[in-house]
């Protein structure tokens, strides 16, 4: 059974956390906080250690900077947990060392796979190590994951502002940049046989946009437009060629990033096929609230066709359920801005 240090100074999320790691199998160890943390590690040895931030007598940062100091805890995978979410708090965490950057709320299946992640990699790690290989540490521009290559597009992209309504790549055009967003949203969208826009996606900050086949020149499949004003970090699609065929980690955390997000595709296909009129309302007022990171006491302001294009339902029909959920004290409507009231209402329509 693996053994999991789990720092944390919340008591309720420490103990529920610490559960639910149990039941996922694992053998939990906790510390209320960083300086009891690093007493622990120290002398019991665990196989991962996952962190939050903000904690009073030693931060996690500072965790990580004294276990990263002594040779029995520095090659222990090491995972942020925290409620900062700011693209430079990541990119601090990461830059210190840490193996994952998971950001409050989280799913347990999020954290679990994360861990299990890490704790695999770090077993092939030491694998190679007892048979005398990989033993130096990695040259000057190596990679090991996602947030590395995140953190890459920050440092080197061309940094690139588009307006609300402002169109980043049509479809049919040219695929000679690949983006990470780093503030605002950004729609992806097709145009179907009778000229109506269909949204295929939603894509908010710390996303990649644009990526098409490396190996041959194929074209933008659909369009992209900004929702809300955006900034985003450009690179050329050769360039990051080059840059994963050096960075073969990086490039298999990309192609599961792919197959997650084409099994959140389908789902979404299956919902709109499937679902009624009531239930695709719902469901898309909370997904469009949770790309936005609106909370139930803020308005979401967007088009009733984008709604009504997400949902894959006419926008009459869309207006008509959205005045039917007013009348029921679900959401609040002023003009072109909606409040969701009754977040657990909505939910249980799903």
């Amino acid at each position: 059974m693996k053994k999991v240090l789990f720092i944390e100074d919340d008591p309720s999320l420490r103990e529920n956390t610490a559960e639910l790691l149990e039941l996922a199998g694992y053998d939990v160890i906790s510390a209320s906080n960083g300086r009891v943390g690093v007493e622990i590690a120290t002398s019991s040895n665990p196989d991962i250690v996952v962190c939050d931030i903000m904690m009073p007598e030693l931060d996690g940062y500072g965790v990580l900077e004294e276990l990263s100091s002594h040779e029995s805890t520095k090659h222990i995978p090491f995972i942020f947990l925290s409620a900062k979410t700011e693209r430079k708090e990541v990119r601090m965490g990461m830059d210190l060392g840490a193996d994952d950057y998971i950001t409050k709320p989280f799913e347990e299946e999020e954290l679990v796979s994360a861990i299990e992640s890490r704790l695999a990699k770090s077993k092939v790690h030491q694998a190679l190590i007892a048979k005398g290989q990989n033993t130096t540490p990695p040259s000057e521009g190596h990679m090991r994951t996602l947030n590395e290559l995140k953190n890459f597009f920050y440092d080197n992209g061309e940094v690139i502002s588009i307006p609300k309504a402002g169109s980043i790549y049509a479809e049919g055009g040219p695929s000679n940049f690949i983006y990470l967003i780093l503030k605002g949203t950004v729609k992806s969208h097709k145009m179907d046989e009778d000229g109506k826009e269909l949204i295929t996606s939603l894509h908010a900050a710390d996303d990649f946009l644009g990526f098409t086949s490396f190996v041959d020149n194929v074209p933008y499949q659909e369009s992209a437009t900004a929702v809300e004003a955006v900034e985003m970090a450009a690179i050329s699609k050769h360039n990051l060629k080059n840059l994963l065929q050096e960075n073969h980690e990086v490039s298999l955390e990309l192609m599961e990033l792919f197959t997650e997000n084409i099994a959140e595709i389908k789902d979404q296909l299956l919902q709109m096929a499937y679902s009624s009129v009531r239930r695709k309302t719902a469901q898309t007022l909370l997904q469009f609230a949770e790309v936005l990171n609106q909370g139930p006491d803020k308005p979401i302001r967007i088009a009733r066709s984008d709604l009504a294009s997400v949902a894959g339902i006419a926008t009459e029909s869309l207006i008509r359920t959205l005045s039917t959920f007013k009348k029921e004290g679900l959401i609040e409507i002023e003009g072109r801005n909606i409040k969701i009231l009754k977040l657990n209402d909505l939910e249980h329509m799903l």
